[in-house]
This record gives C-alpha cells, structure tokens and sequence, in this order.
C-alpha cells in the first residue's frame, strides 16, 4: 500500500508539473533495520521511519520526470554522509540539477504538514531563487559566519511549515546558512538537548532561539545575531 493517496498524488503531480522550473535531485541517507548501526547517542533505538520516508520519496519521485532519486546506506556510504553533514537518519537532501549542496535539509519523515515544506523546498530549489525581501536577501549576503539553523516540529503542527520553509529559504539564498526540519519525535535526544517543549522551536548555533512561528523579518534578525 502506497503512503501518498490518490488525491495528493494527483494533486502533488500538477503542483510539480506546474511549478517546477528545472529537475531536482533528491538524495535519501537510509538504512536497512537488519543493517542499523546509529550514532553512539541513537545506540539501542531503531531508525523508526527509515522504510516509510524511502517509501514517501520513491512515491513522489515518480510523479516528475524532473526528479531523480539517489539513496544511500548511512554506514556503508558514510563518506557520502559525511560530505552533506549527515549525523542522523532518515535524511532528504535536496539539490538542484546542478548537483550544488544548497543546505537544504529534512531529518526525519516528512509526513503531515511537512509534506507541503518538501514540495515547496523542491520547487524553490529547481528556480534556484525564493520569495525572499530583496532586503533579506542583502542582509544574508553579508553574514560574517556560517549559520547552522534546526527547526525543530512535528507533522501535526500547522504553524511548523512557515519556520521550515524560511529555513530552506535563507539557505537556498546563502551559502553560509545551512536549514534543517528536524522531526522532533523522532529524536528525542535532541528535543531534549534544546528544551523542545513545543514546537515549531528553531535553534540557530546552538546559541540563538525562537519559540514559535514569526514573521521573515524575526527570523532574519535572528539569523543574523547568529552568525555575528
């Protein structure tokens, strides 16, 4: 039985046929239960959605002839891993056709609400331009360190997508940013290294939070404290 249901499939195939400017690549990390070996802090825990989010990326990439699909075992290939900053599993990266790492990040399944911040991050990332305020786009283009962003959500959430979709926005717009969902439930050791009590909660540096969804102009502030 598929993940996606013939409506968002349907719905998923236009979106894509008519939005998307030029193909994409999506490279999945993964890894086989029988073949698990996790991270010294995911040690005795199973990759809970490893199948489902594979399953979920194979089902949309066949809705586009512009979607290519890469997947990679996450000890077997952890060079590869190691080269996109790939610490935990399942992962989504997502790359233009170009193959440029535009630090477009998915930790977890994104499943639920955060279906529609993975259409939108494929969408931006085959323009290779946002909807940015030229203003923001100025500030970023002169930040003095990179910026390491964590939204932290969950697929119930209905505000998590706005924090995830600037996220990705800001790293599509600047090499020294790199945006990341991190689904919360499904590492709950970071949920409670950051205090996630609530979501969306976005960390940026370990060091500079937000509690909530906020406007681009919060998140630019933000951002910019950050990589001060």
């Amino acid at each position: 039985m598929g993940i996606l249901t013939a409506d968002i499939q349907d719905a998923t195939r236009a979106k894509l046929e008519a939005e998307l400017s030029g193909k994409i690549q999506l490279v999945l990390f993964s890894q086989e239960a029988s073949r698990l070996v996790l991270p010294d802090a995911l040690r005795g825990q199973e990759c809970l959605y490893c199948r489902e989010t594979k399953q979920l990326v194979e089902e949309v990439a066949a809705l586009s002839d512009k979607i290519t699909l890469e997947v990679f075992d996450f000890t077997a290939d952890k060079e590869k891993a190691a080269a996109y900053a790939i610490d935990k599993i399942p992962a989504i990266v997502v790359l233009p056709e170009d193959g440029r790492d535009l630090g477009i990040r998915f930790f977890g399944i994104p499943s639920g609400y955060e279906y529609t911040s993975l259409l939108e991050a494929l969408v931006d990332a085959s323009r290779g331009t946002t909807g940015l305020a030229a203003g923001t786009r100025q500030a970023l283009a002169g930040l003095a360190k990179d910026v390491h962003i964590q939204v932290f959500v969950t697929p119930t959430c209905p505000y998590c997508t706005t924090a995830v979709r600037l996220a990705h926005q800001f790293a599509l717009e600047s090499p020294r940013v790199r945006g990341e969902m991190v689904e919360a439930t499904e590492f709950p050791h970071l949920a409670q290294k950051y205090g996630v009590f609530g979501v969306p909660k976005t960390v940026m540096n370990e060091s500079v939070t937000l509690d909530g969804a906020v406007p681009e102009a919060a998140f630019l502030e933000a951002v910019l404290k950050a990589g001060r």
